[in-house]
């Protein structure tokens, strides 16, 4: 299976689109699809990059902003300079990280912020889908009360269980919040990113998208204990 991964990752068109075009990784080719379709950066623009390492979304973003806009990107990995680009190296969801970034910015709210994030896969599928989805809720959290009026906000997220409260809790803070899959995903990816466009800042509420994430969850463990006790109970009784 690994090699026919290995095999099938090496004839990836869009792969060697990325190479050929000069971009460090094919999911340079996501953001572009999502550009095209969404005009979610313009000329000018401040650009958040969340999880941005190897650097193919920020060499997106600096085509994009053009040289009177700025580009800051942020990832636990360290990657090759880009001109016009500031990375920061840590975790966004530390508060040390997060001063590094508020400072690239010189306390300037942000126009457009990309994150095409993903925690590391423990290969437990649901336990990886929730880890994603409190990831991409925390980024929420730390960035939106950075985000100007009118901002926009694409993450990638994974399908499965929460994918619908999540994005009911993000609906009101944003004029449209829609699901997008760009031609570049791969056929095999159960990824999907939500393109969340004109910033309503005076609908975010007090509390925070993590916490109402974590509730839910926590909702569903309850539900699933009493349905396993009550399945328990019935059966005993018979």
């Amino acid at each position: 299976m690994a090699d026919r991964w290995a095999d099938s990752h090496r004839r990836d068109a869009w792969r060697k689109k990325a190479k050929n075009s000069g971009y460090r990784a094919r999911s340079a080719f996501k953001l572009l699809q999502i550009q095209e379709k969404f005009n979610v950066i313009r000329e000018g623009d401040l650009v958040l990059d969340v999880g941005a390492h190897p650097g193919g979304w920020s060499q997106v973003s600096v085509e994009c902003v053009g040289e009177n806009g700025k580009v800051v990107g942020v990832d636990l990995e360290p990657c090759e300079p880009i001109e016009f680009c500031t990375f920061i190296v840590g975790d966004i969801t530390v508060d040390e990280t997060q001063s590094k970034v508020i400072e690239a910015f010189s306390d300037s709210m942000i126009n457009s912020i990309v994150s095409d994030i993903s925690p590391n896969l423990t290969g437990n599928w649901s336990r990886d889908q929730i880890i994603s989805m409190q990831l991409v809720a925390s980024v929420f959290d730390f960035s939106l009360p950075l985000l100007c009026p009118g901002g926009n906000f694409v993450t990638k997220i994974f399908q499965g269980e929460g994918i619908e409260n999540l994005i009911n809790l993000i609906k009101p803070r944003f004029s449209t919040v829609k699901r997008y899959s760009p031609d570049a995903s791969r056929n095999s990816s159960s990824e999907v990113y939500l393109i969340c466009k004109n910033h309503l800042p005076w609908k975010n509420k007090a509390t925070s998208i993590l916490s109402d994430l974590n509730s839910f969850y926590e909702g569903k463990k309850e539900d699933e204990t009493e349905k396993t006790a009550m399945g328990f109970r019935l059966h005993k009784a018979k």
